[in-house]
């Protein structure tokens, strides 16, 4: 049997579709909110973790970088104390004092640079053991986040894999619903439901209101509604409407009802006013 084109299905079997889908739409959100946040807090988990796993990184080779300077520094300090040594050697043959003085300077210079290459190389070790120390704490945060990251992902598995199955088919299902529907209306349907907070594109009348919204739907268009000659939306939050019977929902019955008493019970409070207006004028 071929296809039927979206184009050529009635009012009546647009909306019945547009209801099914929106049935399977629903049916897979709760699924998905079965997970709850669990998707967020594992992407968080992963983005911390190679956040934190960038860090250590960057730890480690400022810690190769103060190693490499306290192993120049150390190769400065035996050429200087070489220096030193030769210069002293070398007081003992000066011939006039000039010479003296010239060798003492170099020799005081040479101190002073191993003075201040030994201070560079403790400076150097102080910032090592600092960054030991975040190290140690990066990778204990790392350890702690990669075993809540199990957990997490552990929990995510077996909720998917509960409702893997389910949904699967309910995809099926959208797949071949959204194929019967028109694509202008189907991209209505599915602008009304992304801007919906409840994600629902089509709503049937409840109680003489739009089930989305609950305002008040009047007299004449819950007529035209029950026509099914037209797609109608809700005036107020622009949400397709249905007929409920049309939706194939029961209609409750006993809400009619108790609209009943209700009016009496305002006739009767005009009635009693009426009296004491004219208790008042006489």
């Amino acid at each position: 049997m071929a296809k039927k084109d979206p184009t050529d299905l009635s009012v009546e079997e647009r909306l019945k579709t547009l209801y099914q889908l929106q049935t399977a739409l629903s049916s897979i959100d709760e699924k998905r909110a079965l997970r709850g946040e669990l998707p967020l807090e594992v992407q968080d988990l992963e983005d911390e973790i190679e956040g934190l796993t960038t860090r250590v990184e960057k730890i480690k080779s400022e810690i190769d970088e103060f190693q490499h300077a306290i192993t120049l520094k150390n190769g400065e300090i035996t050429e200087a104390e070489a220096s030193v040594e030769r210069y002293q050697s070398q007081l003992n043959e000066v011939k006039n004092n000039r010479e003296y003085d010239m060798l003492s300077k170099e020799i005081e210079f040479q101190t002073l640079e191993i003075e201040l290459c030994k201070k560079k190389i403790r400076e150097a070790k102080n910032r090592i053991a600092e960054k030991q120390e975040e190290l140690t704490a990066s990778e204990e945060l790392i350890s702690e986040r990669q075993s809540d990251l199990e957990v997490k992902k552990n929990e995510l598995e077996e909720i998917m894999t509960e409702t893997r199955a389910e949904e699967d088919k309910l995809k099926e299902k959208v797949k071949d619903l959204e194929s019967k529907i028109e694509s202008r209306l189907l991209t209505s349907f599915k602008r009304i439901r992304k801007n919906a907070r409840n994600g629902l594109g089509i709503v049937y009348v409840q109680r003489d209101a739009c089930g989305g919204c609950f305002n008040k739907i009047p007299p004449q268009r819950q007529l035209d509604i029950k026509m099914h000659k037209k797609i109608i939306v809700c005036e107020y939050c622009g949400r397709i409407l249905i007929d409920p019977e049309l939706a194939g929902v029961k209609i409750d019955k006993a809400t009619g009802e108790e609209k009943k008493p209700r009016k009496r019970a305002i006739r009767k409070s005009a009635t009693s006013k009426k009296v004491t207006d004219a208790d008042d004028m006489e």
